[in-house]
């Protein structure tokens, strides 16, 4: 017999469910991503720390699981919400279900729900907190519920960064990155690594002193969850590599920490990019990408606008958000979006060739 379980908006609107994963409560930012794939990838993505995820695939967990999809060390989402939910996986490679890969990671989940109306009702109320209960009545979730900070003014990276630098790559490669990790996934990791990079992962509160001891020949700034404004030490970090005028890519919370170290405000938008199909337009090439998104945040345009050094690359083709800047004095550019795209589509891979490109040029040069 299958448990029942809630789903109450910080509004006050309430749906019931079935229980899927652990059984139990979870509260967090309500938010939903559009992919049709890649389930796992975007639970264990760093970025949607603190976040209960909508999925708007209408099935969900008919593909099992696999290690090798992780793009951290598990699930970093507070809960998922799905249509149909599927304990049969059809995947000879998978190593178990999703159920049983969300208990064992104590993941709460509701499921028989109609995600289309929900979605809807995101978009046009925005997201908000949101709280998931298989054991506690709708009365009793209300307390819960307010006990759930705002992701407005929350500082996340370091809870999921790492605590010690590792290594990835070839140490005999001839290119070496630093890269802060605010919330990497690993699949950054593995483009670099691919491309003839050793790299070097730091811990988010590593200084710029700290880095540049390992003479990198370039920097990366990771994606990452929560609010980048009230992230100073990463700020402060970014500001010191550019006055050493090192080569620098930055990618999602990557991008905008490269904007706030320009003076460069963000802010929350109404119910943020998640998806695995927005367009994006290179205003350098003319060329438009299908991109991977997952981001709550976005950069100022009237910041933009009064600061001469910084020229905008990419725009957002549905709604002119801010996508890429680059930085006329510096070495120095980031996409709002995820090239690596584990899940979603490699139109945007050459960022990285980009970035590889104009760290070699440095060496050359000296």
């Amino acid at each position: 017999m299958s448990t029942k379980a809630y789903l109450l908006l910080a509004d006050g609107f309430l749906i019931e469910g079935k229980a899927v994963g652990k059984i139990g409560t979870s509260g967090g930012e309500i938010c939903f991503n559009t992919g049709m794939t890649g389930y796992q990838e975007i639970y264990t993505d760093p970025s949607y720390f603190g976040q209960i995820i909508v999925n708007t695939a209408a099935h969900i967990g008919n593909y099992g699981t696999e290690d090798d999809e992780q793009e951290s060390d598990g699930p970093k989402i507070s809960g998922i919400v799905v249509n149909e939910f599927s304990e049969e996986f059809s995947r000879k490679t998978a190593t178990e279900s999703l159920q049983q890969y969300l208990e064992k990671h104590n993941v709460v989940g509701i499921s028989d729900l109609d995600t289309r109306k929900l979605v809807r009702y995101i978009r046009s109320k925005g997201a908000m907190n949101a709280l998931i209960s298989s054991t506690l009545t709708p009365d009793q979730m209300k307390a819960e519920l307010a006990k759930v900070p705002s992701m407005d003014g929350l500082e996340l990276s370091s809870r999921v960064s790492t605590k010690k630098a590792y290594f990835v790559g070839d140490p005999t490669a001839t290119t070496k990155i630093a890269a802060l990790d605010v919330g990497i996934k690993k699949s950054i990791l593995k483009n670099l690594a691919a491309r003839g990079c050793y790299v070097q992962v730091f811990p988010a509160k590593t200084t710029f002193a700290e880095m540049d001891k390992w003479q990198p020949d370039g920097y990366f700034i990771s994606n990452g969850p929560g609010d980048p404004s009230v992230m100073d030490y990463a700020i402060k970090t970014v500001k010191e590599i550019l006055n050493a005028d090192k080569p620098v890519f930055g990618i999602c919370l990557g991008h905008q920490l490269l904007a706030l170290a320009c003076g460069i405000s963000t802010y929350k938008m109404h119910h943020g990019h998640r998806g695995l199909n927005h367009p994006v337009k290179n205003l350098v090439s003319g060329l438009s990408e299908m991109t991977s998104q997952n981001h709550g945040f976005a950069v100022s345009e009237k910041d933009i606008e009064k600061n001469p050094n910084v020229e905008v690359t990419h725009l957002h083709l549905n709604d002119s958000t801010i996508m890429g800047i680059r930085l006329k004095d510096k070495k120095a550019f980031s996409v709002q979006y995820h090239p690596e795209a584990s899940p979603g589509p490699h139109d945007s891979r050459y960022l990285f060739d980009q970035f590889l490109e104009m760290v070699r040029d440095e060496v050359l040069v000296k």
